[in-house]
């Protein structure tokens, strides 16, 4: 089986590559915006460097993806978030042109990685299906954007099997310094990780499901083996509550008005301390929590790591200054 992986360098796609290495009738394609370096997991991966927003890019991996059985679509932009026009130009425009490269080159199979954010707002004390509505959250770009490309993978489904992964939050030690860069900045300094947070300020209804990329990995394998249509959801247990956030890290729970938390998130958002805009802390407060019966039930899936220790990986990451290989590499 060749299956073409698009942003192969990112937190799901190394461990999507590390996991289909175990797989010996699987050969793998990495697509990413820079080729890596030739160290695991990319090593012995043929490689095609693409910006998957620039005009041309559908004839590009329209010849990638001949002969391919499947792709994954992973490549997805998070920062810069002060460049909206930039993060649509790679999110849905780029997306749209793996679609259409993907029916034009005649791939069976497609494989798009969706997220909990897709999601409309639903209430924290009941877990919805993938039946839930993907109108996503409008104060959230991430959130408008993953909404927007669920929304056009429905105008491609007469023309190929298409499989709609929507994880939790995805973790592991590997991206830890990838991921505090995305949403932190400099403004929580990784040595804060190495010590005892004594106090974390959140409202007490952040509540929030993590699921590691790891087992991510292993949802996709299974995905691509037995080719379930439509969305399955992948999060781990337990739902994460403040007060097990605060254990994870060391301190103790204080709870603070979602309201000045969103104002805070926005202040020094403006003020250029950090880069996270308030409308992933809308994201946090409103997606829905997720039932991964399907996954469990259909594919067999059972994650390996429970949520805190998903938790717990990134935060021994984000202490220790671990990036993925590709970020090293640079």
């Amino acid at each position: 089986m060749k299956v073409v992986v698009t942003g192969a360098t990112g937190n799901v796609g190394t461990a999507l590559l590390r996991r289909l290495a175990e797989e010996p009738d699987i050969e793998a394609h990495g697509i990413s915006r820079r080729a890596p370096a030739n160290v695991p997991p990319y090593s012995g991966v043929p490689w095609t460097p693409v910006e998957l927003g620039r005009p041309g890019a559908e004839e590009v991996l329209k010849g990638v993806f001949d002969q391919a059985d499947a792709v994954v679509h992973l490549a997805w932009l998070i920062q810069p978030a002060r460049d909206e026009r930039l993060l649509y130009r790679t999110n849905v425009a780029g997306s749209a042109q793996v679609f259409a490269a993907a029916v034009g080159a005649g791939v069976p199979h497609l494989v798009h990685m969706s997220s909990v954010g897709a999601y409309s707002p639903g209430s924290k004390d009941r877990r919805v299906d993938e039946s839930w509505p993907v109108d996503g959250v409008s104060t959230s770009t991430y959130s408008r954007h993953k909404a927007a490309v669920e929304h056009m993978l429905n105008k491609f489904e007469s023309q190929l099997l298409i499989s709609r992964p929507r994880p939790g939050l995805i973790l592991q030690s590997e991206a830890g310094s990838e991921i505090r860069d995305y949403f932190l900045g400099s403004l929580v300094p990784k040595s804060l990780f190495r010590q005892r947070i004594p106090v974390v300020p959140v409202p007490r209804d952040l509540v929030i499901q993590f699921v590691h990329a790891d087992d991510v990995a292993d949802g996709l394998v299974r995905i691509l083996k037995q080719r379930p249509p439509g969305a399955v959801n992948l999060a781990a247990e337990p739902v994460v509550t403040p007060r097990a956030l605060a254990e994870v890290l060391g301190g103790r729970h204080v709870a603070v008005p979602a309201k000045a938390l969103r104002l805070l998130a926005d202040a020094t958002w403006r003020l250029r301390l950090q880069p996270t805009p308030a409308g992933w802390v809308d994201l946090a407060l409103k997606s829905p929590l997720l039932d991964s019966s399907r996954a469990r039930t259909e594919l067999g899936w059972e994650p390996r790591h429970d949520a805190l220790e998903a938790l717990r990986a990134l935060v021994d990451g984000v202490a220790a200054g671990k990036e993925l290989p590709a970020s090293s590499a640079r």
